[in-house]
């Protein structure tokens, strides 16, 4: 259960971390905040892991970095997408969409098949991304485009993420590339030109609660979290993340949610318990088929 309150409390923090992104880069320019964020972030995971990155080889340090590059990609396109829209809600769920993308990165980058899960559950995810983004006919807006790549890039990381979490601890990873992160931002504001921050008791606050709570607090408990759970719990207890976020907006920043597009963020909900669902279900099937072959 102490796993399960970890999972249960980093989710509330991570959609903490959508309400404070907006309301920073009303006042700080994305790439900025991004670069400060989790460089800032990464130094306060440092006491909890520095013994255990004094021992890492330089291909473990490349190979996390590496990792890293692809969060930071995503990050920087999901922060430009929180500064141009005008709901967060709908952004939660399409960002959501990466545990129904990874499978399919993962064909695309090493030819590992999706299961039959991936099958049933992407119709779903689909219909519910139609329903979020239709609602003026056929076309989509420029944010909701911006989520669904971050959300893609997002996927690589995962896929990436995966092939390198028994080389490393979870939190040495972290740590390293919530660094990573904060590098990609700050290279990129070499290339603009951010306009100066608009600095107010209010911005502090916020800045704070998404780098120490959201940011640092968040994966620390993540990681504890998903180190006392199954995969699959905690798959299941990470999905709440978009539905504080459609509360959270709604109490805090006022936004209104229509109909049809709070019916397409239940449909994309219904997909990812369905993938993890059905996932779980396959793979016992799998499981008890080998063990009835070595039994014969």
């Amino acid at each position: 259960m102490r796993g399960v309150l970890y999972l249960f409390v980093a989710t509330l923090l991570a959609a903490m971390g959508w309400i404070a992104s907006k309301v920073v880069v009303q006042s700080m320019a994305g790439e900025m905040f991004i670069a400060s964020r989790f460089i800032l972030a990464s130094l306060i995971l440092v006491p909890f892991c520095y013994k255990s990155l004094l021992k890492l080889t330089f291909k473990q340090v490349l190979s996390a970095c590496g990792v890293g590059v692809f969060l930071g990609l995503a990050l920087q396109v999901w922060i430009y997408a929180v500064s141009i829209s005008d709901g967060l809600s709908e952004g939660a769920f399409i960002m959501s969409l990466a545990m129904i993308i990874a499978p399919l990165t993962a064909w695309l980058l090493f030819q590992v098949k999706p299961n039959r899960a991936f099958w049933v559950a992407l119709p779903l995810s689909v219909s519910g991304m139609m329903l979020m983004s239709l609602t003026d006919g056929w076309k989509m807006e420029s944010s909701q485009l911006l989520f669904l790549l971050a959300s893609a890039l997002l996927s690589v990381h995962f896929v990436m993420n995966k092939r390198i979490s028994g080389k490393l601890k979870p939190l040495v990873s972290i740590c390293l590339q919530l660094f990573v992160v904060g590098l990609v931002g700050l290279l990129y504001t070499q290339y603009t030109e951010p306009d100066a921050v608009q600095f107010s008791n209010q911005l502090l606050v916020w800045f704070v609660i998404s780098t120490v709570a959201a940011t640092s607090v968040r994966y620390l408990l993540q990681t504890m979290g998903q180190y006392k759970v199954s995969m699959e719990t905690a798959a299941l207890l990470m999905i709440l993340e978009p539905v504080w976020t459609l509360l959270l907006s709604i109490s805090v920043l006022g936004e209104t949610l229509e109909l049809q597009k709070l019916i397409g963020g239940g449909v994309i909900f219904l997909s990812l318990i369905t993938y993890i669902k059905l996932s779980r279900r396959y793979a016992k099937a799998e499981q008890a088929k080998i063990e009835l072959a070595k039994a014969a």
